[in-house]
């Protein structure tokens, strides 16, 4: 919510970026939300959260959503970067706001249609089999189906995006090094990068590998949820909070220390009009 307050505030709202990041913090609340709807599920009525019930079907679809959502938009702003980037100097492409909106508005309309699919029937309310023992009344292929892709995606798009980044900056540096100009904000801005991935990259490591080895322990598992309590429940509870975690951890890198990143790169207008062509960003 501060975050959201914060950015509505500000005069910058229209731009691309600070569009993608509103949007950003939005899923993390409706993350948030979620969770928090789902454990007053499990203080009130424990049974219903381990053995399943109609009830936990709406709060579960909710879940899944923001956290398609949450997803969707990392690489929406990973895209976005690379964009700002890569493509200013040859084609002097600007990322404009109807492209901000544009990518928000297909960011929820698959993050709802994914997450609502139990909803629409692909459940296991009235059948014992390929039951999920940590999310009924899921199914077990419906996890997998949403699970693999997304953490491929969640990965893979991220990684190669900044890794562009950090690859096109070194290779500016080393042209404007090679002409005796100064490199010293491109030095700034390449190690801001790289800290800012590996940083984007042990959160999502942490937040979404154990969510992910749930769902494979849950196509493999073939024992029923009395034999599995407490543990893997207990399990289940830690995965919820660390996916918890990636909604507090995402403003501090997005929001915070983006404006370090951006005071650097405005340090570029002010070299001499010659040089503007070779600097830009």
């Amino acid at each position: 919510c501060t975050v959201i307050f914060t950015r509505v505030a500000t005069k910058d709202l229209h731009k691309p970026i600070s569009i993608l990041f509103c949007n950003l913090a939005f899923s993390d609340l409706f993350t948030s939300f979620s969770g928090f709807w789902i454990s007053m599920l499990f203080i009130t009525n424990p049974d219903i959260t381990i053995f399943g019930s109609k009830d936990m079907l709406a709060p579960y679809a909710l879940y899944t959503m923001s956290i398609l959502s949450t997803i969707y938009n990392l690489v929406s702003i990973g895209i976005e970067r690379y964009l700002a980037v890569a493509k200013s100097m040859r084609t002097r492409f600007r990322v404009a706001r109807s492209h901000s909106v544009a990518a928000v508005f297909i960011n929820w309309v698959l993050a709802f249609f994914l997450g609502c699919l139990p909803l629409m029937g692909w459940n296991c309310l009235h059948t014992e089999k390929n039951v999920s023992v940590l999310y009924s009344p899921f199914c077990v292929d419906y996890l997998i189906f949403i699970g693999i892709p997304n953490v491929v995606v969640a990965f893979i798009i991220p990684l190669f995006t900044y890794l562009r980044i950090i690859i096109i900056l070194r290779k500016r540096k080393l042209r404007m090094k090679a002409c005796g100009q100064a490199t010293g904000t491109y030095k700034s801005a390449e190690i801001q990068v790289a800290r800012t991935s590996i940083f984007i990259w042990l959160l999502a490591l942490i937040s979404y590998a154990p969510f992910f080895a749930g769902a494979i322990f849950d196509a493999t598992n073939y024992r029923c949820h009395v034999d599995l309590y407490p543990g893997v429940y207990i399990f289940r509870n830690c995965t919820a909070m660390l996916i918890t975690m990636n909604c507090l951890g995402n403003p501090i890198i997005y929001t915070l220390k983006v404006k370090t990143l951006g005071t650097k790169l405005k340090a570029l207008k002010c070299l001499p009009t010659n040089h503007v062509r070779a600097c830009t960003i």
